[in-house]
């Protein structure tokens, strides 16, 4: 079936939007916040950071975090992951789910820290209580692969839910994972496909190709050629080795026409970007 993704730590976000953090906030603050944000949308970064850097040390935790990133990736500002750490400690400790989330994913990556995993944690855990799914993902990660804590099937599968259940779909994949083997959890192969299913939506390459393996097998759905040479070939298209190779596999145990068929239903879901298929 494949193995889970062991790398599941993604692109961080700045935080753009218009977000007054509190209605007790200073006027002065919204506005300069705002200047800040005006600024970063039209590629002012200079301006950006000079806005987010004054709010940043009268303590405004949502600046303190953009003040973090563009330190993080050198933007108006020469990449300096030091600097980076410095204020996203300032924001987490502030309780910014975003900043507690990067500084997870500093200590996890030794950027602008020593590596620990421990801390890395640390910090996954407190943005991940407070609902942000790639913490969450993270964390569960950490837990699967004993990275950090003791290996815990079981809170695993806990955090994989809470992240899949906000549409994460490395989340999704390896919750149908865990199904899949039984791992965390008792071995149920409709579940499994549930989970697939959700993430092959999103165009998950690895979903994909192990929904082909349940249709081939009859695992969690009844065995259909037609369905696993379908999913095997959104796989391949995604550029999965592995889905070409079984793909090629299957195809020679299946008629003409059941092979036009899947071609068919492969191209019909392609136009659908994989919802409905």
């Amino acid at each position: 079936m494949g193995l889970k993704i062991e790398k599941r730590i993604n692109m961080k976000k700045l935080t753009i939007a218009l977000l007054l953090f509190t209605l007790s906030a200073l006027t002065t603050w919204a506005g300069d916040f705002q200047k800040g944000v005006s600024a970063h949308e039209s590629g002012d970064y200079a301006t950006a950071f000079k806005e987010f850097a004054a709010l940043a040390e009268q303590g405004n935790a949502e600046a303190q975090f953009n003040l973090g990133f563009m330190y993080d990736i050198g933007q108006g500002v020469p990449q300096d992951y030091k600097q980076a750490v410095k204020w996203y400690i300032k924001a987490a400790e502030q309780g910014d789910a975003y900043a507690q989330y990067n500084l997870g994913f500093m200590y996890a990556k030794g950027q602008g820290v020593p590596q620990d995993y421990k801390q890395a944690v640390k910090w996954y855990i407190k943005a991940a209580e407070q609902g942000n799914a790639k913490a969450q993902f993270n964390l569960a990660l950490r837990y699967d692969i004993g990275q950090g804590v003791p290996q815990d099937y079981k809170q695993a599968v806990k955090w994989y839910i809470k992240a899949a259940e906000q549409g994460n779909a490395k989340a999704q994949f390896n919750l149908g994972f865990m199904y899949d083997i039984g791992q965390g959890v008792p071995q149920d192969y409709k579940q499994a496909v549930k989970w697939y299913i959700k993430a092959a939506e999103q165009g998950n390459a690895k979903a994909q190709l192990n929904l082909g393996f349940m249709y081939a097998k009859g695992q969690g759905v009844p065995q259909d050629y037609v369905y696993a040479h379908m999913w095997f070939n959104l796989a391949a298209v995604d550029g999965n080795e592995d889905a070409s190779k079984n793909r090629d596999i299957i195809a020679k145990r299946m008629t003409t026409e059941a092979l036009s068929k899947a071609q068919s239903l492969a191209r019909e879901c392609l136009k659908k970007n994989y919802k409905g298929c």
